[in-house]
């Protein structure tokens, strides 16, 4: 018997979301309030061959075609569904039933599965061999191989994969590596004796300069904007608005007062660095983070991170995860540094299954990629 899928409530749908070890920020009802541009709705897989239970839940974000009634239907790093289970097809054909009965002409979607997973010194040591070009092409020390049967059920259903993407307008696409320290039954001198040499002389630089982490409030985020607007313009990325990021706190912290905190490094009476992380459950997340030019010797911005770290290992957390890393190691990347920024913590690269898209109306679809192409 399929699973019924229809409409959750914010109630129900954080309760699920409760049940479990944790989902990503993007599948909570609250992100749908931080992008006004979409249209959020919760769905829920019911199984009535159990009494009807709740078996899995969705956020769902919707983007309309410009004027026509259909849209496209986005569930970023979601749904939460069991992805292991032999008849995928249950849990996602009615899924794309009810999104094409509510206008969506095609579904995205990213699997929480990951695939493969490289320790720090394995990266580390790709960087330095000019014949490594990508860490996809890099011996894994972790794989799953029923990932592999994810990926080839969801072909033989008539899913493909997505170009990697990027945020703006429809490519609204979520990393597919990322960097993350796993933090159960590690202790605390654990941790710092996992940091390289440098991030741990850059933690005794910054106490030693006097460098205070501090927790910031709302009234607080124009201070971090200023030095995040810095950042983007030396860093040559395009920075997001204020009000993204106080629309942002004001949704996630009335879901849960604990969902997104922001800290801020002080020195000398100024705020020379700043960062914002996010909790679900067991897993936290750095999210946005910003430093600022001047005193960049007293190192700021580590001592930043390794709070966020400390924190996060106090409060029980399984993971701390840092969130997207470049795939190229080619010197001539521009992100390889903060590719081996990351890799100092003495984590773990991970590789998700990546995003995957259904075709409702495959002309419609169509026309949509070649809008994109040409952008």
């Amino acid at each position: 018997m399929a699973f019924r899928v229809q409409p959750l409530s914010r109630d129900e749908h954080l309760a699920f979301v409760a049940s479990r070890p944790s989902a990503s920020p993007l599948q909570m009802p609250s992100w749908g309030e931080v992008k006004p541009d979409w249209r959020a709705r919760s769905i829920g897989w019911f199984d009535d061959g159990r009494g009807g239970r709740l078996a899995g839940a969705g956020l769902v974000l919707l983007r309309p075609l410009p004027g026509l009634r259909r849209s496209l239907a986005y569930l970023p790093e979601g749904p939460l569904i069991d992805w292991y289970a032999a008849d995928l097809d249950r849990w996602l054909a009615p899924m794309l039933a009810h999104l094409k009965s509510q206008g969506a002409f095609a579904v995205r979607m990213g699997p929480p599965v990951v695939v493969r997973r490289w320790n720090a010194g394995t990266v580390k040591a790709a960087i330095a061999d000019p014949a490594a070009r990508r860490l996809g092409e890099v011996r894994a020390d972790a794989y799953d191989e029923r990932a592999d049967g994810i990926a080839n059920r969801l072909r033989r259903m008539g899913w493909r994969r997505t170009g990697p993407g990027g945020e703006d307008g429809f490519a609204a696409g979520q990393p597919r590596y990322v960097f993350r320290v796993p933090l159960t039954g590690r202790s605390l001198d654990d941790l710092r004796a996992g940091l390289n040499q440098q991030w741990r002389r850059n933690i005794r630089k910054a106490e030693q300069a006097g460098v205070k982490v501090v927790r910031g409030g709302y009234e607080d985020l124009p201070v971090f904007h200023e030095l995040y607007t810095e950042t983007a313009e030396r860093d040559r990325f395009l920075p997001r608005p204020l009000p993204y990021f106080q629309r942002m706190w004001t949704a996630l912290t009335a879901e849960h007062p604990d969902r997104m905190r922001l800290y801020l490094a002080h020195h000398d009476g100024e705020v020379l660095a700043g960062a914002t992380m996010l909790t679900v459950g067991d897993h936290v997340w750095y999210s946005y983070g910003a430093s600022s030019s001047r005193r960049r010797e007293v190192q700021a911005a580590s001592a930043v991170q390794w709070r966020m770290l400390a924190d996060a290992h106090a409060r029980g957390a399984a993971v701390y995860d840092l969130r997207g890393i470049t795939d190229t190691l080619e010197e001539a990347g521009h992100l390889l540094g903060l590719l081996r920024f990351k890799v100092g913590t003495g984590g773990e690269a991970a590789e998700y299954l990546g995003e995957w898209d259904f075709p409702l109306n495959k002309l419609l679809h169509r026309a949509l990629e070649l809008y994109l192409a040409r952008r």
